[in-house]
């Protein structure tokens, strides 16, 4: 009896499994890349530096402490690739494609994880959703691959090293993963603005969100009798998403138009500024030094990162529901209603609860790392502390040039901020979260002045 009651303590839960899992996967990929067959001549990885390139390739970040093409082989840039892979689609649904080629049966346990790992809020069709989002996405990379591949035959000397080059960048852009093997992101493609308009397209598939592709995919194909009708989040998601676009690149713009801009064409300003939108959601690539940038478009790039991508993608950050959820609750608020009416649809009150409470643990977070960080390096300045920290908590890889220089306990406390945008903030909170308890007894409600 004794026995049977600490085996069933011991039992994790559903959202703490997923944790030990994207653990185990980050100590395997930390393993693989020690690999000495994936290092460059002469290159010595330190186990904190292997770490922290496994955590921030599994969280599809982008951020690094060494230059990936300095440190690694051929081989290596294989490693990275397979780990950004597993982050971006996710450990369940590789797993799942793994169990359905084998065929293993996908048991109730099993789609509970998926269910979890994709931050689903039912477990119908899960398995398919699983399958078309593997297939879609190996197929827009396949798609990004074959154009990059093809295009860059002018910039390289020979077929293989174009398509390595093509499939690298369609791979981490896709995933948003951040990585490069140019050493320089993409400021090589800085002119190249079909280079820039591929991986813009390529980054807006993967942070779009999983469920908006499958849908698009469902519109494309459909032919019923009545009109396909889109879900409340694809259509929630998309708008969000293409709002924040727009305005951050205005905001990049005009922000920086007296500096940065000052001499720049329409042309130039316009990538410079949308490239720059886009990418902030968590891609992490480049076509500028971004130091270059006021302090002030610094932090408007920061807010840009905090919010992050779509839930069920590939980003992280608070995510754009999340967000949008939260400023409609103030919205209407104002305008002396208590529902949220959008689409035609009233938002459900759990998920505005969901959504604020999401809000309050990121800000908790993000700033108390703030702080935490320039503790442990107070020579930093602070507007590069809070691009770090924002990079980090948003899985964007995006930096200011600093990362390769902090110390392990900085170094640590990114690993962690990485780790928790890669599951996310609900995820996070379902692990501390106890059984739900419904209430036997209240007692007298009272009114508390708020504001």
């Amino acid at each position: 009896m004794k026995e049977s009651k600490r085996m069933k303590s011991l039992k994790l839960s559903t959202f703490q499994l997923i944790v030990v899992l994207y653990l185990t996967g980050a100590l395997l990929s930390t393993g693989l890349l020690l690999l000495p067959i994936g290092h460059k001549p002469g290159v010595d990885l330190s186990l904190i530096d292997a770490l922290f390139v496994a955590v921030s390739a599994l969280s599809v970040t982008g951020l690094s402490t060494v230059g990936i093409v300095d440190t690694f082989n051929t081989i290596g840039y294989f490693f990275i690739l397979c780990i950004l892979q597993v982050g971006g689609v996710g450990i369940m649904t590789l797993s799942s494609i793994i169990w359905l080629l084998v065929g293993k049966r996908i048991g109730m346990r099993e789609r509970q994880l998926i269910m979890a790992d994709q931050n689903r809020t039912d477990l119908a069709g899960l398995v398919k959703l699983m399958r078309e989002i593997f297939l879609l996405i190996l197929g827009i990379e396949a798609a990004g691959t074959l154009i990059l591949g093809i295009y860059l035959l002018q910039y390289y000397p020979t077929a293989n090293e174009a398509f390595l080059h093509g499939l690298f960048g369609a791979i981490s852009a896709t995933t948003n993963g951040g990585f490069d093997i140019t050493g320089q992101s993409l400021l090589p493609f800085k002119d190249d603005y079909f280079v820039q308009f591929i991986n813009m397209i390529l980054i807006v598939l993967g942070a779009i969100g999983f469920p908006v592709l499958v849908e698009i995919k469902d519109y494309l194909t459909y032919r019923g009798p009545h009109k396909y009708c889109f879900s409340l989040f694809t259509k929630l998601t998309t708008t969000v998403y293409g709002i924040l676009a727009v305005l951050g690149a205005l905001g990049i713009y005009f922000l920086d138009r007296t500096h940065f801009f000052a001499d720049k064409s329409w042309h130039e300003s316009f990538f410079y500024a949308a490239f720059q939108s886009i990418a902030a959601r968590s891609a992490g690539l480049t076509t500028l030094d971004l130091n270059e940038f006021s302090m002030s478009t610094l932090l408007f790039i920061s807010t840009l990162m905090f919010i992050g991508a779509s839930p069920s993608s590939v980003g992280g950050g608070l995510r754009t529901t999340t967000f949008a959820i939260a400023m409609l609750s103030v919205y209407f608020f104002a305008r002396g209603k208590n529902t949220i009416k959008i689409f035609k649809r009233e938002v459900h009150p759990i998920d505005i609860q969901r959504a604020f409470v999401v809000v309050s643990t990121g800000f908790f977070i993000w700033g108390g790392s703030i702080i935490f960080l320039s503790f442990l390096e107070p020579g930093l300045p602070i507007v590069k502390i809070i691009y770090e920290v924002s990079s980090a908590f948003g899985t964007t890889g995006s930096s200011l040039g600093i990362t390769a220089d902090l110390g392990v306990p900085a170094k640590l406390l990114l690993i962690a901020l990485m780790f928790i945008g890669r599951i996310g903030l609900f995820s996070l909170l379902f692990i501390i979260r106890g059984r739900e308890i419904k209430e036997s007894f209240h007692y007298p409600r009272e009114r508390i002045l708020i504001g």
